[in-house]
Formats: C-alpha cells, sequence, structure tokens
C-alpha cells in the first residue's frame, strides 16, 4: 500500500507556614480557549471571576444549563503521544489532601469513610494543626501548618517535598472538599507516561491569567507581565515525575514561597506560573476532573464513574452537589451525595451494603 503522509488530527470542540503529613479518557490535549488579553492588575478580578461563576468541560465559564459531557481527545498532531504505563498502580501515585484544622470533622472524617478508604496508602493529607484522631485513623500519613496564600503555598511546598522524597511516579493534589475516584484515576494516568512532561488539570479560565512579576530588589516601577495557564487546586491536578523533577528550583522548600512571592498569586496559580513561564511544559486541559465552582447538578449520573474528582459547595446561596438516587436520602447525605456515591462506585464497602434496601 503505498504511503499517504501523515494524517492531520483535527481536535474535536469540547461538547500556614509549618506543615504536618499525615499517612493515610482517552489521552490527548483537550483544545484550548483563545488566549485573552489582560494586565497585571487582572489577576485578582480573574481570582474573583473563578470563585464567582461555572465552569464549563474545558474551564470556561457557561450557563448552568450548558455543561457538556468529557470529549474524546486526540493526540496533538504536532507530536506523538507519550508511551502509555502499561503497569501504573496506585502504588505508583502520591496523593496528597489539604485541609486545615476546622475541617477535621466536618470534611476530613467524610473522606476517609469514602474514597481514602481505597486508597489510604497512597494518601497523605497535610494540615495546619495536630490531630490525635486525625492521627489515630490516618497512621503515619501526617503533615501540620491559616488560609494566606502565603500559608497554602508552604503546605504546597511539603506536599511538593514529600511527593520527591516517596519516589513515587505522579504527583496528585487534592482540596478537602473532593471525592477522588481511585479506579477512573489509574485508568487515566495509565494513558499517560511518568517518564514524559504531563501537567494535568482543569482550568478555572477561559484564556490565560496574567500577573505582574515582581522583580528582585523588589523593582516595582517597570515590572514584567507574564501569562500562564493553571489547574484550579479546587478541581484537583496531577503531575508527573519528570516533569517535578525540572520544577525543583522554583517549588522545593523555602524556594515555593519565594516564587509564590514574586506574583503574589495562591499557590495553584503558582504550581502554573513555575511550569509554563519557568519551566517551559503546558496544562494538558482534562474534562474529567470537577471544582465546586461548575454546576454539579448537570454531570449525568450515567457518567458519574468516569470523572476522576468531584467536589460540593454552595453557588449562589444554593447547595450545589451531584444529582444521584439513593441509597442515602438528601437529609442522611446532604452536604455532598459523597455517601451514596461511594455506595454506587463501589458497592462492597461494608456500610453500604448494611443500608436498608441497597
Amino acid at each position: 500500500m503505498p504511503w499517504r503522509g501523515k494524517p492531520t488530527v483535527r481536535p474535536r470542540a469540547a461538547s500556614s507556614p509549618s506543615s504536618i503529613l499525615l499517612p493515610l479518557p482517552p489521552p490527548g490535549l483537550a483544545p484550548r480557549p483563545m488566549a485573552g488579553g489582560g494586565t497585571g492588575a487582572e489577576a485578582g478580578a480573574d481570582r474573583e471571576q473563578e470563585r464567582a461563576a461555572p465552569e464549563g468541560a474545558g474551564g470556561e465559564t457557561v450557563p448552568p444549563h450548558a455543561w457538556r459531557p468529557a470529549p474524546s481527545l486526540e493526540p496533538c498532531a504536532r507530536c506523538s503521544p507519550p508511551p502509555r504505563s502499561l503497569c501504573l498502580t496506585l502504588g505508583d501515585i502520591f496523593i496528597a489532601v489539604k485541609t486545615t484544622k476546622r475541617f477535621h470533622q466536618s470534611r476530613m472524617e467524610l473522606l476517609l469513610d469514602t474514597w481514602i478508604s481505597r486508597a489510604r496508602e497512597q494518601t497523605y493529607v497535610f494540615t495546619d494543626e495536630e490531630d490525635d484522631a486525625l492521627k489515630r485513623r490516618m497512621g503515619n500519613n501526617l503533615c501540620s501548618a491559616e488560609h494566606s496564600h502565603l500559608a497554602l503555598s508552604c503546605k504546597m511546598a511539603a506536599e511538593f517535598d514529600a511527593f520527591l522524597a516517596s519516589g513515587r511516579s505522579w504527583f496528585c493534589h487534592l482540596d478537602d472538599d473532593n471525592y477522588l475516584n481511585p479506579r477512573a484515576l489509574l485508568k487515566l494516568l495509565s494513558s499517560y507516561s511518568a517518564t514524559w512532561d504531563i501537567y494535568l488539570g482543569k482550568p478555572s479560565l477561559n484564556r490565560p491569567i496574567w500577573a505582574s512579576e515582581i522583580l528582585p530588589n523588589n523593582q516595582t516601577v517597570h515590572p514584567k507581565s507574564v501569562h500562564f495557564w493553571f489547574a484550579t487546586g479546587g478541581a484537583g491536578f496531577c503531575i508527573s515525575r519528570k516533569l517535578a523533577s525540572k520544577m525543583v528550583p522554583w517549588a522545593s522548600g523555602r524556594n515555593f514561597l519565594s516564587t509564590s512571592e514574586l506574583i503574589r498569586l495562591p499557590d495553584d496559580c503558582t504550581v502554573g506560573y513555575i511550569i509554563e513561564c519557568k519551566v517551559g511544559g503546558q496544562l494538558l486541559p482534562n474534562p474529567l476532573f470537577h471544582s465546586h465552582l461548575e454546576n454539579l447538578q448537570l454531570i449525568p449520573a450515567s457518567l458519574l464513574t468516569q470523572q476522576v474528582t468531584l467536589s460540593y459547595g454552595v453557588f449562589e446561596n444554593k447547595l450545589n452537589v451531584i444529582e444521584l438516587s439513593g441509597p442515602f436520602s438528601p437529609q442522611e447525605d446532604p452536604s455532598s451525595r459523597f455517601r451514596s456515591l461511594h455506595c454506587h462506585l463501589y458497592p462492597d464497602t461494608s456500610w453500604c451494603l448494611q443500608t436498608v434496601g441497597w
């Protein structure tokens, strides 16, 4: 058969200073939205927009009726796709959960009862205060440290350094209002290789964020404007070891705090800044990650098993949770529906089997 040349692949449209460590769809590049302009002063406004509006499957702000299921993503036409990790196990993944003392009981106990029970040895909790009850449940996977961007950056630095020391292949960051489906995460990461520069997550804006980079000796008369994509920490994100190793000069130890101060933005923005502006990597947007900033009720129940992360919260003074029937009523499982979700995903869980009529 004569050689016909390389086919053109067209992307389809996306239808606290100290820290404590507690033990516990197909691959490809999603098409990026068109980059938008802006100034350094827009950085704060961008963050406000992120908190105020729901997201679409690719991170763009969309009306509630416009939720789209995960698109079928095709490899970039400019390069060959990375080799897949055919033998990846959960033991190759370092899962970091960021929390704070006031959420130990209301949020962390829920996570411990649900998804963490399926990935306890791979999950590490980073918080701001010691907690004997939490430590008893988590064993040796505990890390301890306020919710300013400086404190958050310290937690992220602790997460990053703990991952580097672990020797594992993948670093995945989550917030304490996320439900992680370990099975879906393993399937997603198995589509990539940790020996490639991989940064997976969900952008919260439909354009790069702009910031003013402070020059040495606080020379802000003519600050340097930078723009970059970042994966919102509220939906979770994952980084390969190959890429993480390149981030060390800016992300390890107190270097992360110093880097964060250069752009004066939160920790998830700082991660994106390091990867794009310092290392030369790029975000691979993935629609299987979800934060509380999008309308979660519009995700079809039939697709919940495919999602890597889910969340919950309040949007426009209304509870923002996934739509799911049983086995627990909204009164029994009100704030997140995570218990009902967990029983749908892992029905062999002991307390799911004990549920009447399930």
